[in-house]
């Protein structure tokens, strides 16, 4: 059943236009709406991107769908869309919703750290590792961000991955890979990175990822989210399970790039990442 939307908060930034809402759980939702200006479906794939994300074990928002009545579209003025300098009403009906990493009262959230800060105050910044095998499986076309939060009173922030609408390069559900295509915009969140070790558990729980995971999530999906697209999506999870053993040489690829990416990887396992590449390929 979706979650009912109560209040509006505020528009959030973002080429999506969401909006900060709080729902009939008591939490708030960062939420997507059907006519946003990126595509419809961007829902389906911050659902589906978000939860195969937190399966592999990565840390990500909570998502459910959120109900939005056309009677608090019309009391909350600011709740709007903007195209091409014209405000529009947001499409009422099910829509997407990222829980807030932490309750505006109870911490706070940040877009950015500094070099320093990541290195010493960011509690899980090997996931980083893991954020980077997922996007390379799932193509996605925009930079990796990263929300990164503490409740009031800790030193240490934590990362959370948000934002996977780009995935499956967003509306048009291919997967034109490039070697810096869905990574982080700075090079010191890989800099504990030496090697294949670093990337798992993730690598390998994706890479024997099942068919039988993926099809309850795909069950939970709005139809209003894809309209009559229903074979396409179907294409869509089909490149997405071939593409499990590729993810290996998509991230030698980045490692290569001109990114230089990985100071640490050791040359002394230049035999083990052949033989990872030449695997992956089989």
């Amino acid at each position: 059943m979706p979650i009912q939307a109560i209040q509006h908060i505020r528009r959030m930034r973002g080429g999506a236009q969401s909006h900060l809402m709080c729902c009939a759980d008591s939490n708030y939702y960062v939420v997507k709406f059907q006519n946003n200006p990126q595509h419809t479906r961007v829902l389906v794939n911050d659902w589906l991107g978000t939860r195969l994300a937190g399966m592999i074990g990565l840390p990500v928002p909570v998502v459910d769908v959120v109900d939005v009545h056309p009677w608090l579209i019309e009391q909350s003025p600011e709740l709007r869309i903007e195209i091409c300098g014209r405000q529009t009403m947001v499409t009422s009906g099910p829509s997407f919703g990222s829980r807030y990493v932490v309750p505006p009262t109870e911490g706070d959230v940040y877009d950015y750290l500094s070099e320093a800060m990541i290195g010493r105050r960011l509690r899980n910044l090997s996931s980083f590792a893991g954020i980077l095998a997922f996007d390379k499986w799932t193509c996605n076309a925009d930079g990796r961000q990263a929300a990164f939060w503490k409740r009031r009173g800790e030193r240490k922030f934590t990362a959370t991955f948000i934002d996977q609408g780009y995935c499956f390069n967003a509306g048009e559900w291919s997967f034109p890979d490039a070697p810096l295509r869905g990574v982080f915009g700075r090079n010191d969140v890989y800099a504990g990175i030496t090697g294949w070790d670093s990337f798992e558990p993730w690598l390998s729980r994706i890479e024997g990822f099942s068919e039988k995971s993926l099809r309850p999530l795909v069950d939970q999906i709005p139809p209003e989210w894809y309209d009559s697209a229903g074979d396409e999506l179907e294409r869509l999870l089909t490149l997405l399970l071939e593409r499990r053993s590729r993810v290996g040489d998509l991230i030698l690829s980045f490692k290569n790039s001109s990114r230089a990416p990985f100071p640490s990887w050791r040359v002394a396992i230049v035999v083990a990442q052949q033989d990872h590449s030449q695997t992956a390929s089989q």
